[in-house]
């Protein structure tokens, strides 16, 4: 994708759906610096619809997601099975689902692909998967674009559950938590996937409970950001399954507030490279403003 691609021909304009129209002329395609997520509402949505479940935080997290992305325009996203994919391909950003697990691998040689094929272009990747698509059953894929120091962006929207095959538990499920698949307990803890991370390389991790719009933003701003010039980012947030959790729809912000104060609190961790990049970054940002 980029710019040039997606501006329609004059002649062609009046004859294309309305929608592809306003997201052209209304969207934050070319503008991610005047339109971000915490404008909401005021501007043409990359992704405004979806199949997920009443009050599924993921979904939400989804939409904040494509709206903080510095360049959307020259973003290719990836997923697999899981149910973010749900929301992740209706948005009007390039998706690739890739086999369960492997979402990493895929991402690993899709950046290198673009570098070779675009040396003098920008084009950010972001793998994007579930607990179980990562740090589960693609976890050796994970870890090792990790090892290899690969320049993308991993987030994992933990539901701490296999939301759409019937409630088992996962790595990231709380210990002694009960599910459908697991009635007497888990029996182990959640895996520590942040600091995996930190240990594995990773030169910008962040772990947030999505109650804070301006400051998801910045996050998944930072780590794009950091992934094009120094290696793998991740950023881990909870993103509850109502549906699994029996949290009622009008209670799933409440509960992402007391996950945060519970176990879910903001963390932040960069190496002192990225964080020197990334004040320059936003102070030149800061003061075009």
């Amino acid at each position: 994708m980029g710019l040039r691609y997606l501006q329609p021909a004059p002649g062609f304009k009046e004859y294309l759906p309305k929608d592809y129209v306003d997201l052209i002329d209304f969207g934050p395609f070319g503008k991610s610096d005047q339109l971000d997520a915490t404008k909401l509402g005021q501007f043409k949505e990359i992704v405004e619809e979806h199949p997920m479940c009443a009050g599924c935080f993921m979904a939400y997290f989804v939409r904040v997601f494509y709206a903080s992305l510095p360049n959307p325009e020259d973003t290719i996203v990836l997923g697999t099975a899981g149910c973010a994919r749900l929301a992740l391909s209706q948005a009007a950003v390039p998706f690739i689902y890739g086999n369960y697990g492997d979402t990493n691998a895929v991402a690993s040689g899709l950046t290198r692909a673009l570098k070779l094929r675009f040396p003098d272009k920008t084009k950010d990747v972001v793998a994007i998967a579930g607990d179980g698509g990562l740090m589960d059953i693609g976890f050796s894929m994970t870890m090792h674009s990790w090892f290899r120091r690969e320049k993308f962006t991993t987030i994992m929207v933990d539901n701490e559950v296999y939301g759409n095959t019937g409630g088992q538990e996962s790595g990231m499920s709380p210990k002694g938590v009960q599910l459908k698949m697991a009635p007497k307990g888990k029996k182990f803890d959640k895996i520590p996937a942040t600091e995996l991370a930190k240990q594995a390389g990773c030169v910008y991790v962040a772990k947030l409970s999505p109650t804070n719009v301006k400051r998801m933003a910045k996050v998944i701003r930072r780590a794009v950001l950091a992934a094009r010039e120094f290696g793998p980012t991740f950023i881990h947030a909870y993103t509850s399954c109502n549906i699994e959790y029996s949290i009622p729809t009008e209670e799933v912000l409440k509960d992402a507030r007391e996950r945060e104060k519970k176990d879910f609190g903001f963390e932040e961790y960069m190496t002192d490279e990225v964080r020197q990049y990334l004040e320059e970054i936003e102070k030149k940002e800061k003061a075009n403003k």
